[in-house]
């Protein structure tokens, strides 16, 4: 008995580490996919504003400041808008990610379960089948008793 507890038990914590290796993989697999964009965005943002000050550097009167003020609002407007794309993409990245662990979550509890239906439907068929037999013993005991004592009930009366 003690045997079949310690496997089953070996069973469940190797498929528990299983498990979690597969859900620290897929979460690393996402770290770093997102640690990439980011660092992808920051790289062309800081490209591009340093670019922009390189020729904020040259300017050298009013008329030049004048024509670098749209580019200064056009460098603003790609920043922010590369910062929501990057932030859009990690979030979906992440989404993907937490279903893929939210599936294999769920796939390991259905086969606890069905597991565990397994071993409680075969518990019980073990405890009706002894449960049967004491039950059958009993009774061939008590019918064997009644017919022996009616045997010494006659052979007193005789």
């Amino acid at each position: 008995m003690y045997q079949q507890f310690n496997e089953q038990f070996a069973a469940a914590t190797r498929q528990f580490a299983d498990t979690a290796a597969q859900i620290n993989r897929l979460a690393l697999e996402n770290a770093e996919a997102v640690f990439g964009l980011q660092l992808a965005a920051v790289n062309e943002r800081v490209n591009a504003t340093f670019a922009f000050l390189g020729e904020a550097a040259q300017v050298r009167d009013a008329d030049g400041l004048k024509t670098l003020m749209p580019q200064a609002a056009q460098v603003a407007r790609e920043n922010v808008e590369r910062a929501v794309s990057t932030g859009q993409d990690v979030m979906g990245r992440t989404v993907k990610a937490n279903q893929a662990i939210g599936e294999i979550a769920k796939t390991q509890i259905e086969s606890a379960a069905k597991t565990t239906q397994t071993n409680v439907a075969q518990a019980t068929k073990v405890a009706t089948d002894k449960a049967e037999a004491t039950f059958a013993n009993a009774s061939r005991a008590a019918t064997n008793g009644n017919q022996n004592s009616n045997q010494n009930q006659n052979q007193n009366t005789k």
